[in-house]
């Protein structure tokens, strides 16, 4: 067969890899933290496809650091045993109980599903919480309201819901630049041992602060931060997510997400970028393409249109 002959489906895998070569090079060595959560983890298919994502940013010389949630199967199990849960700004209240259930859950059956995902698709992947090791150090996290008829603001109590007030990197030094890629239930200790719940938004911005990632992904349910008519909105400085916050284009529960890569990015994370979990492979399209398919959120950007990925 001559080449001339060969289908297009084998010329349209080459161009492919030869588009990701150079962002292969720009990353190798590169520590990017992935926050993984939403439908995405409920679905066979995409858990598979972000498993194989992850070994692949291995095998290219990429360190990743898996950072997940599990919101709906903590709802699932706090429903077989007849615990009723209720929110406050989108926060789960949680008691002695429920803080049990969620470790249960994360740290137990969630974590091990995805590290056994990811060593089904040929890689290697160890499962650790929070609390191991004392990589986040947390506190309990508060919150105030006001009363809407006296206007007196009162603190709400949330219970084990924590906040990172520190985290200490030195087991995921001793895993980077290994074959091993960790993948971290977001569960924090506190001074006195106490199990506290955390956001995994949260969890994965201050890890990656923390360990000076060059990129941090939201993985998430939308395709990433809308402008006031509804599109895509591809890129993002600081100042301007901060204005769209402010007008309220930026709304609901977008804005602890925007936050969240705001302070990574000023904490020193090269980009942070909030992209669709839903859409197959969509951490390699970010990554190894030119325009990516989120909204990446960078400090400051590029002078020129067109420069690609951080």
């Amino acid at each position: 067969m001559s080449r001339d002959a060969l289908p297009a489906e084998i010329h349209a895998v080459a161009r492919t890899l030869i588009e990701a070569l150079p962002y292969m090079r720009r990353y190798s060595g590169a520590t990017f933290v992935i926050k993984y959560g939403g439908h995405a983890m409920g679905q066979d298919h995409l858990a598979r496809d972000f498993a194989r994502d992850v070994v692949l940013l291995k095998q290219v010389g990429i360190d990743p650091v898996v950072v997940h949630g599990g919101g709906p199967q903590i709802r699932a199990m706090l429903e077989r045993l007849g615990i009723e849960s209720r929110f406050v700004d989108g926060l789960r209240v949680t008691d002695a109980a429920t803080v049990e259930v969620v470790e249960m859950v994360l740290a137990g059956r969630i974590n091990k599903e995805i590290v056994g995902a990811i060593q089904a698709a040929g890689g290697k992947a160890v499962g650790i919480c929070g609390k191991d090791a004392q990589l986040i150090r947390a506190r309990r996290l508060t919150r105030t309201r006001r009363d809407p008829d006296s206007h007196i603001e009162r603190v709400v109590d949330l219970g084990f819901v924590g906040e990172p007030v520190a985290v200490d990197r030195s087991v995921l030094d001793v895993l980077a630049g290994s074959e091993i890629i960790p993948v971290i239930a977001p569960i924090g200790v506190g001074p006195g041992g106490e199990t506290y719940n955390i956001n995994a938004d949260t969890a994965a911005g201050a890890i990656a602060a923390a360990v000076g990632a060059r990129r941090l992904f939201l993985l998430t349910d939308v395709p990433g931060v809308l402008g006031a008519d509804g599109a895509l909105l591809p890129w993002l400085d600081v100042a301007e997510a901060r204005r769209l916050i402010a007008e309220g284009v930026i709304h609901g529960g977008m804005i602890p997400k925007v936050e969240t890569c705001i302070r990574a990015v000023e904490a020193g994370v090269g980009a942070a970028t909030i992209l669709d979990g839903r859409v197959p492979h969509a951490l390699l399209v970010e990554v190894f393409t030119e325009h990516g398919i989120g909204t990446q959120i960078r400090r400051d950007l590029p002078t020129e249109a067109g420069t690609g990925p951080a």
